[in-house]
């Protein structure tokens, strides 16, 4: 983050329609400050949308690897083998 994007809270009352159309255009997140400690982070919601969904992926990824760890899987030739039998006995 840049410097620069670093702001009061002071400045976000003052600039608040500035500051929206700076995320929008620049998808860069501010870090807003108050007495002198950072308070909160804004961003532009497409880039929060984009965190949200690979926050998701990740998540995913993860539960996938537990349950690898804890043996909770099916080999492949397993799963073919059971829809080729489903298949078969549709038929």
């Amino acid at each position: 983050m840049r410097s620069t994007n670093i702001k009061p809270i002071s400045y976000l009352k003052a600039n608040a329609a500035e500051v929206l159309q700076e995320l929008t255009e620049k998808r860069e997140p501010y870090l807003i400050t108050q007495n002198g400690e950072a308070r909160a982070v804004m961003q532009d919601i497409a880039s929060y949308e984009n965190t949200q969904e690979t926050l998701a992926l990740l998540k995913i990824l993860a539960l996938g690897n537990q349950e690898i760890e804890e043996g909770k899987v099916t080999p492949v030739a397993e799963v073919a083998r059971r829809l080729r039998a489903k298949k078969t006995a549709a038929a």
